[in-house]
């Protein structure tokens, strides 16, 4: 083989490995998110699959209130799947961050709204010779607070 056959051949494969490397990343993901790891604080005890108990039908169970039967073998995280836990959502979370958004958005336009087409005063506000008034008022230093002492109160 010549120089320029083995320069070709490894580049290649250099090109080669990104496909290979993305591919490899691929099955890791899928691998990750198909799988998820088991919880090594369970044993063996076996594994539920999750079920909100608020779509199941309300009749014809051993605890109407719960939705169980008895016996029935309850979810490791039985706080969430039962009827006191929170409901699934019932939208995607990105349309229901768009509904917020326009919410925000629209609320938003209405302070604007409001900002603007507040109307100016119609009179200009007072003013005041000497700083507000402060000599005819008695100046800063009169309007103080008087500094208070509990030493002598208790001559009762």
């Amino acid at each position: 083989m010549s120089a320029v056959a083995l320069r070709r051949l490894a580049a290649s494969r250099r090109a080669q490995l990104p496909n290979a490397v993305r591919a490899m990343q691929h099955q890791l993901q899928r691998r990750m998110y198909s799988d998820p790891p088991r919880d090594p604080q369970l044993g063996d005890y076996p594994d539920v699959p999750p079920v909100y108990r608020g779509y199941l039908p309300p009749l014809g169970w051993w605890d109407n209130l719960t939705r169980r039967n008895f016996g029935d073998l309850l979810h490791p995280e039985d706080e969430l799947y039962s009827m006191w836990g929170p409901d699934p959502p019932k939208i995607p979370a990105r349309q229901a961050l768009f509904h917020f958004s326009l919410a925000v958005a629209a609320f938003g336009g209405i302070m604007l709204f409001a900002y603007k087409a507040t109307p100016e005063r119609k009179a200009v506000p007072r003013q005041y010779p000497f700083d507000g008034l402060v000599s005819d008022l008695g100046g800063l230093e009169e309007n103080k607070a008087r500094p208070e002492s509990l030493e002598g109160e208790d001559e009762e």
